[in-house]
């Protein structure tokens, strides 16, 4: 089972060259071996979830080489989990990329969907930070390619804004690391856990530079504010497939977040003491309220959306800056909620276009199958914004109940709760404005009967919220599981041991470490 780790690096990474190899004028074939090779990574998904569940450590050693020296993919509740994710997120992704002909808008659109897997999936299976640093750039370069898939000024425009802004982000990253090779000798992550522990009080200024350039490119890549520039114009112009599967992305920079600094830098660690909760909840709380705002600003749909996911990664790191289990365990969970609404949301608004012609929020004609648009909209609304019955209000709710007994409580409450209002209140307006003021008999006409959305577009939307209502159904399991990650987060010592095959090693440093500063 070990050796299933790799899979879903290797499935993409085989599938990529395959489709250009043996089927780059094949359309049909592409599409075939594309989802064959999604649904094969979702069996594999399945089957390391499973096995992690109980809390195992799985780990994977390229070419036999034991760490530190060699790469290593590590599997736990929280990586496995992020897969699974991704892998299901994936799969609607593309069956909707083929239901509305967008994989045949410009070229090569399977091959980088598969290198964008890849990557994303490396990301989150890698105990590397280098590796971390490798599969990041995949993501880069796939994710730029897909951005300006099927081309236009615009999207190219917002597609170059998107590269130099996560370039900047690669600089930092390997001064990041150079900074934490130099004081360590290491960039595995569960060995420098280990060696942070070791470094004497008066030679720390290396770790905390790392430690905060670190925070600064992840905070990039999960686009909180004021780092979250790149996000709103990349996201709308996006293709509206391509958009849906950068849903993903941004978390990619929350888990970073949560596997370093709950590893390397945790809270009681006295190096990067106050780095937590002095700097990353008051930005947290800020991208939460930039979010809301630029809901109820935006005068287009597809920017309301973007901003959507602004507001909803606040709401994620909200919950990470608590850096308590119970705060860990509910961002968590709200993670998996945000991800199934951003994508279902994205492609929502390609429905609205293709059968408008016009995402502009001002009054238009009814336009062919806006009873059904207009339901999915608001269904995905509903979850988006944090109303009950869905997954969204639970995972507020979770969210809320962990920062009760926290200093800052009243803040949290008072801007979560108003944030949510404003929300409320910019996704009303868009869908009245786009589905109940269109029976106004003034509105402008116009063409819309060709564009008709085919039915597998729906399909792939009615799957991402199906899940989203079993989100919510098995939310006490689901939360279970969750909470279970976040204390294996918190005690890393068998994360540590089995990557590093020295059992117990890690309590003995910490216990040393105690005794030390005592």
């Amino acid at each position: 089972m070990m050796h299933w780790l790799i899979l879903p690096i290797i499935l993409p990474a085989f599938i990529a060259p395959f489709i250009i190899l043996a089927a780059r004028y094949h359309m049909g074939i592409q599409r075939v071996v594309s989802v064959g090779g999604t649904l094969g990574m979702i069996a594999v998904a399945i089957g390391l979830v499973l096995e992690t569940s109980d809390g195992t450590v799985m780990l994977y050693q390229a070419g036999d080489w034991a760490a530190p020296f060699g790469i290593v993919l590590v599997g736990d509740r929280l990586s496995t989990m992020m897969v699974l994710l991704m892998a299901l997120l994936a799969l609607c992704v593309l069956l909707y990329s083929i239901g509305s002909k967008w994989d045949e808008r410009g070229r090569h659109f399977h091959v980088l969907f598969q290198f964008q897997l890849m990557g994303i999936a490396g990301a989150f299976l890698t105990g590397d930070l280098f590796n971390l640093f490798v599969f990041f750039e995949i993501l880069l370069i796939a994710s730029y390619g897909l951005m300006i898939h099927a081309g236009g000024n615009a999207r190219l425009r917002a597609g170059v804004q998107y590269v130099l802004f996560n370039l900047l982000g690669s600089t930092l990253f390997l001064f990041a690391l150079g900074a934490l090779y130099a004081e360590t000798g290491s960039l595995n992550m569960a060995d420098v856990a280990q060696r942070v522990l070791s470094v004497s009080a008066d030679e720390t200024v290396g770790i905390r530079v790392a430690a905060v350039l670190l925070l600064l490119v992840f905070a990039i890549k999960a686009a909180i504010v004021p780092l979250h520039f790149w996000l709103p114009s990349s996201y709308a112009e996006a293709p509206a497939p391509v958009a849906a599967l950068f849903a993903i992305m941004t978390k990619v920079g929350a888990y970073a977040i949560i596997r370093v600094y709950t590893m390397i830098f945790p809270v009681d660690l006295e190096v990067t003491s106050g780095l937590h909760d002095t700097y990353l909840l008051p930005v947290a709380l800020l991208s939460l309220a930039v979010g809301a705002v630029g809901v109820l600003a935006a005068k287009k749909l597809d920017r309301l959306v973007a901003f959507a996911v602004i507001s909803s990664m606040g709401m994620v790191m909200v919950g990470v800056a608590l850096f308590t289990e119970e705060s860990i365990a509910s961002a968590l969970y709200y993670i998996v909620h945000s991800t199934l609404a951003a994508g279902a949301l994205f492609l929502i608004v390609d429905l609205v276009r293709q059968s408008r012609g016009d995402l502009g929020l001002r009054v238009h004609a009814p336009v062919a199958g806006a009873a059904l648009i207009a339901g999915l909209f608001m269904v995905a609304a509903i979850a988006m914004t944090g109303l009950p019955p869905l997954s969204g209000f639970i995972g507020k709710l979770m969210i809320l109940n962990a920062a009760f007994d926290e200093g800052p409580n009243t803040w949290v409450w008072a801007l979560v709760l108003g944030c949510s209002l404003i929300s409320i209140v910019g996704f009303a307006r868009a869908g009245s404005i786009l589905f109940w003021k269109a029976q106004a008999e003034d509105a402008p006409a116009a063409d819309h009967e060709r564009n008709a959305p085919a039915a597998l577009s729906y399909v792939a939307v009615g799957g991402l919220l199906t899940m989203l209502v079993l989100h919510t159904a098995f939310a006490g399991r689901m939360y279970d599981y969750t909470t279970a990650t976040a204390a294996q987060l918190f005690a890393p010592d068998d994360y540590i041991s089995t990557v590093l095959e020295t059992p117990g090693k890690l309590s003995d440093n910490w216990n040393a470490k105690k005794e030390k500063d005592q």
